[in-house]
Order: structure tokens, then sequence, then C-alpha cells
């Protein structure tokens, strides 16, 4: 474990740019590994990514790539064994509502004493043969993040944001947006106030704010607003406007 990401978040003011991988395509994840992205985040929520395929995506990233994260379908102890035993830096867990769900996903992802990871002889530690410092090093180098996504997370957010362990707080803009009875509208000021209220949570607790955008436009209002963890769209987004632009050319 190279060039910790969580290292360089934790010591840099400066925003992360990443993107979303949705696209289930080992192909994709190697065509954008040299776009310039920081990290790529592997969708398995809702994206047909089943453990090969991302075993396989996180091996093409290898350590010279974007850092590999993964966003897990739940808290879940299996699938975050399974993202981070295949080699994933960090996991992202959705639809986190309260204080026990963050301590849950923590524990989920660290080793004894400070969780209940199990030991493997996986990709992550080169198959066992570089099990001892990879054991010494995981549970200061993974990145452990949650995501603020409905209306309970917003009335727990400080009992969410003051969990020893947590490094980042991502506000998942849309289900956010359905939650707060808003439907599509991602541009509603009650969506931004609450994303302002994510951002100061973080900088009371000392995390990390994070969200993804779709626009340069809500690129610089994430930004403005003080996101410092950032996707830019995601690869299926991407592949659809490319197409668009051609056509209409």
């Amino acid at each position: 474990m190279t060039g910790s990401l969580k290292t360089r978040l934790r010591e840099s003011r400066r925003p992360s740019f990443g993107t979303w991988i949705s696209s289930a395509s080992v192909v994709v994840v190697d065509a954008l590994k040299d776009a310039g992205f920081e990290w790529m985040m592997i969708d398995t929520e809702h994206s047909p990514v089943h453990s090969e395929t991302l075993a396989s995506m996180v091996a093409v990233l290898g350590t010279e790539g974007p850092t590999p994260l993964v966003r897990v379908g739940d808290v879940s102890q299996y699938l975050v064994k399974q993202a981070l035993d295949a080699g994933a830096r960090g996991v992202l867990v959705p639809l986190v509502n309260s204080e026990a769900q963050a301590r849950q996903s923590v524990a989920f992802a660290k080793y004894p004493p400070a969780g209940v990871r199990g030991a493997a002889a996986a990709a992550a530690s080169r198959y066992g043969t570089q099990l001892g410092s990879y054991l010494r090093r995981a549970n200061e180098e993974t990145l452990v993040g949650v995501q603020i996504e409905t209306q309970q997370a917003l009335e727990n957010l400080d009992a969410i944001a003051g969990v020893e362990g947590v490094d980042l707080l991502f506000v998942g803009p849309q289900d956010l947006t359905l939650s707060l009875g808003l439907v599509d509208a991602r541009g509603d000021p009650k969506v931004r106030e609450a994303m302002r209220d994510v951002v100061s949570a973080c900088e009371r607790h000392g995390k990390i704010p994070g969200t993804l955008v779709v626009s340069p436009e809500e690129k610089r209002s994430a930004l403005d607003l003080g996101f410092r963890f950032v996707s830019l769209a995601a690869d299926v987004r991407f592949l659809l406007q490319g197409a668009s632009e051609f056509l209409k050319a």
C-alpha cells in the first residue's frame, strides 16, 4: 500500500478529483486510468459488478494508476471484506443513517483490535506474500467513507461525523434530493443547505467532505461549499455525452 490517498487527503487541503465507475467494464477502467483522475470509485451498489470483475478492475489500476475505491452495496461485513481483500484502498458505505451504522462500517473495514476484519492471503496482501506488512499498515491507510443521503442521516449528522475511524462523509446528491421530497431538483436551495451542513459537520469533526457532480456548474458549486473529495461524473455519462456530441456535430 504505497502513496496512501487517505494520507494525502489528511495532509492537503487541495480538492481531490476522481470519477465513478458504473459500467462494470474492465476495459473502461483501463481506458480511463491515464486520464488524470486521482481515484476511481467502483460502484457495486447500483452496477452489475460481481466479485471477479471487481478484482480485475482493481488489478488493472495496480499501484501506479488512480487509487481504487469501492462503493459497497450495504452496511455488510461480507461486502466490505470482499472489496478490501480484492485490493481496494477504501470503501464507501451507502445509506448510513445512524451512529451505529457508521461504527459498523468502520469495524468491518478494520483489523482487530480496531475492528473485526478477518485476515486472508488475498490480492491485497499479494496472496499472503506481504501479509505481515499489509496487516501493519491497512488500518491506518484504508479510507472509510459513509454516505449521507437521507433526512435521517442529516438528523444524526454530528453523531455520524463524530465516529472515530470514519474519514469521509460523502453526500449522495440524488438520493438526498429524493429524501427531501424534491424528486430530481438537485439545485434546490434546500439541497444546497443540507450539503453545507455536511461540510460544516466535517469541519467540526475533522472529516473529509465528498460528493458527486455531473456538470462544471455543479463542480464549482461543490468547491464553493467546501467539498474536497469530488467525483467528476461517471464513466457511463462520459460515454453518453461523447456520443451525443458527435451525433449533434
